[in-house]
């Protein structure tokens, strides 16, 4: 099985930038796609941005310009530019695994306006 751990949230100003780091462990060679969600307090829920195993990144609307996906062995980032207080939410990690979604717990992201 696979493990995910997510770090690198916090508080921030609108217009600053934040890293969000997702370090994975178990089965790590058998990932597929790696993707950031984010969970709003008023219960939406949407895809930030994704990331196939050859590094094919997809990115949500919303985000589009500001944020970037990377990946490099067991670990993917989230560089977060321009944020706005519309980004604050619950950042959560994914992975797909021999058929299985996998979650980490979720790192929080409060940006102030």
């Amino acid at each position: 099985q696979v493990q995910l751990v997510e770090s690198g949230g916090g508080l921030v100003q609108a217009g600053g930038s934040l890293r969000l780091s997702c370090a994975a462990s178990g089965s790590v060679f058998s990932i597929n796609d790696m993707a950031w969600y984010r969970e709003a307090p008023g219960g939406l829920r949407e895809l930030v941005a994704a990331i196939t195993a050859g590094g094919s990144p997809q990115y949500g609307d919303s985000v589009k310009g500001r944020f970037t996906i990377s990946r490099a062995r067991d670990t993917v980032h989230l560089q977060m530019n321009s944020l706005k207080p519309e980004d604050t939410a619950v950042y959560r990690c994914s992975a797909n695994s021999g058929g299985w979604d996998y979650w980490g717990q979720g790192t929080q992201v409060t940006v102030a306006s």
